[in-house]
This record gives C-alpha cells, sequence and structure tokens, in this order.
C-alpha cells in the first residue's frame, strides 16, 4: 500500500528519519509486499519500494518523483566498503530534440535540481531483505557543480547532435556520462549517424558517475 504524498519539505524529511535503519524486509512488510528472491529479473524493485513507503506521486509522469516538493528520488546502492556500487540513471536522451535544447530546459538539469538520495547496502552477499537503509539527505547542486554538469551536458550533447551516437562511448565526461539504456540488447531505436544515414542502436541514458556521487556521500558524511 503506498503511503500519501509528503505535503512539506519537512514531512519528507521526518519520513527519511523513520527509513533510516529499516531493511528493506521491514519496509516490505510495512507496505504488505513480497520480497523478490533477487534483483536480476526485479531491477527496480528498491526504487519503487522506496516510492511507495515514500510517498512519491509522480508514476509514469514526466515530473519529479515528489511533484508537489519539486524533488526528485535517487537511490545509491552501496557496495561493501560503504562506497556508490554503480553510476546513476538520470534520465534517457531524446536524439529527436537535441538540436532544440539548452542545459537551462533539459530534463537532466530539472532532475538534478533537487535530489533525495537514499543509501543503500547492496553487497550481495547480504540477503536482499537483510539489507539496511541509510541516512537520506537532499542534496541541491553547488554553482561549481552544476557548472561541470552543464559543461558535460554540453559536450555530449554537442556529440549527439553531430551524429555520432555510435562513436559516443561512457568514458567521456567528468561527471555526466551517456550509456545504453534499455531492458536488453535487443531493444532498439532509430537515429542518425555522423553521416546522416538513419541507423538502428541501443537507447541512450544520462548517468552521474561514481567519482561524483562518492563526492556527494561524503560530504552528506561530513
Amino acid at each position: 500500500m503506498r503511503n500519501s504524498a509528503p505535503q512539506s519539505i519537512s514531512d519528507l524529511e521526518n519520513r527519511c528519519q523513520l527509513l533510516a535503519g529499516k531493511t528493506l524486509g521491514q519496509l516490505a512488510t510495512e507496505l504488505s509486499l513480497p520480497v523478490p528472491d533477487n534483483l536480476l529479473t526485479n531491477k527496480g524493485w528498491v526504487g519503487q519500494l522506496l516510492e511507495q513507503y515514500l510517498g512519491a506521486d509522480a508514476g509514469n509522469l514526466a515530473e519529479p518523483d515528489f511533484t508537489t516538493l519539486d524533488i526528485e528520488l535517487k537511490t545509491l546502492p552501496l557496495n561493501t566498503f560503504g562506497e556508490p556500487k554503480e553510476s546513476t540513471y538520470v534520465c534517457t536522451v531524446s536524439l529527436k530534440e537535441q538540436a532544440r535544447l539548452t542545459w537551462e530546459n533539459s530534463w537532466v538539469k530539472r532532475k538534478l535540481a533537487h535530489v533525495l538520495w537514499v543509501p543503500i547496502e547492496s553487497d550481495t552477499t547480504i540477503p536482499l531483505a537483510e539489507r539496511y537503509v541509510g541516512q537520506a539527505w537532499l542534496w541541491q547542486p553547488t554553482n561549481e557543480q552544476e557548472k561541470c554538469l552543464k559543461q558535460d551536458w554540453e559536450e555530449l550533447m554537442d556529440r549527439l547532435a553531430f551524429g555520432e551516437q555510435a562513436e559516443l562511448t561512457a568514458r567521456e565526461g567528468q561527471y555526466l556520462q551517456v550509456r545504453p539504456k534499455a531492458a536488453n540488447s535487443r531493444v532498439m531505436a532509430k537515429t542518425s549517424n555522423s553521416q546522416g544515414d538513419d541507423i538502428m542502436m541501443n537507447p541512450r541514458g544520462f548517468y552521474l558517475r561514481t567519482v561524483f556521487t562518492k563526492q556527494l556521500l561524503a560530504e552528506a558524511q561530513k
């Protein structure tokens, strides 16, 4: 059963205080939800569990997860050393609209304008139901952080605008990178290459590198 949407930031922060220190199994029990055996075929389960517990109400709408607060929810899986385990998905790359977008009206900027980060214990040796939720925190990019993100975004979008999708790799970008984003490699989307020819390729997504989220985590723990 999904909890109602928080009506204020303090309401959301209070829910985060109740969340910290609980296991995923405890949260699932409170919401009367089953815990899957693993995340291989249930990749989005943790995020959906937290959305229901915290009252995220955007659903499939093109809005931040907490629509009345304009706050995005991002889980941060941590490895056995307490460090970010993987890059963080931000949003899909719009291959059809890149020529008309600017940083100021981009979905990446809006998604990262105000984020609730929720760290999750993600050591695969620990059963899913026994993994703990850490202390969540709210984050807004500093001027310097936004400057770096904007630079990455503009450089990556320039590559896309020139039809270099196929040549673009996850190695490019200081904090922000572009990677394939699809359920499997068979999912394809139509786009154009640098010669202007139509090609089929996996949909792309923007991701935050772990070097960036590691910095955010360290700042939050000070």
